[in-house]
């Protein structure tokens, strides 16, 4: 299987972010994150367990960079260039002007999108 970015459709948008899905492939959910603004995670993870992302990414940073912060304190920056895993219990931030492409566990990825769409409607 194989997506166009500018074919992928929207599948959440807010102010200086924009999440671009094929959907999932293989019980992956493929995703490419667009944050045109700082952008931070934190609140939107909020009333998850330990107010953490429960779901592991692996993925490559396309430009800019993520700053995590995991459950046990470790912080890393992930750079334009860089291959990357992140395992459950992670929050972060994004750069202005970076991109990065997502594959997520199906399970896990839709607990975090039912999250994420019941904050933007309240």
């Amino acid at each position: 299987m194989r997506e166009q970015k500018e074919n992928m459709p929207v599948a959440m948008e807010q102010p200086g972010l924009k999440l671009l899905s094929p959907g999932t492939w293989g019980g992956i959910v493929v995703e490419y994150l667009d944050c045109t603004e700082r952008i931070d995670f934190g609140p939107m993870l909020e009333g998850l367990p330990a107010d953490k992302c429960p779901c592991p990414h692996w993925g490559y940073m396309v430009k800019g960079a993520f700053h995590v912060q995991y459950a046990d304190g470790t912080e890393e920056v992930i750079k334009s260039g860089d291959v990357y895993y992140m395992p459950e219990g992670h929050t972060g931030w994004c750069e202005p002007g970076s991109a990065m492409i997502l594959f997520s566990p199906e399970a896990e990825a839709k607990v975090v999108a039912e999250h994420f769409a019941k904050k933007m409607q309240g």
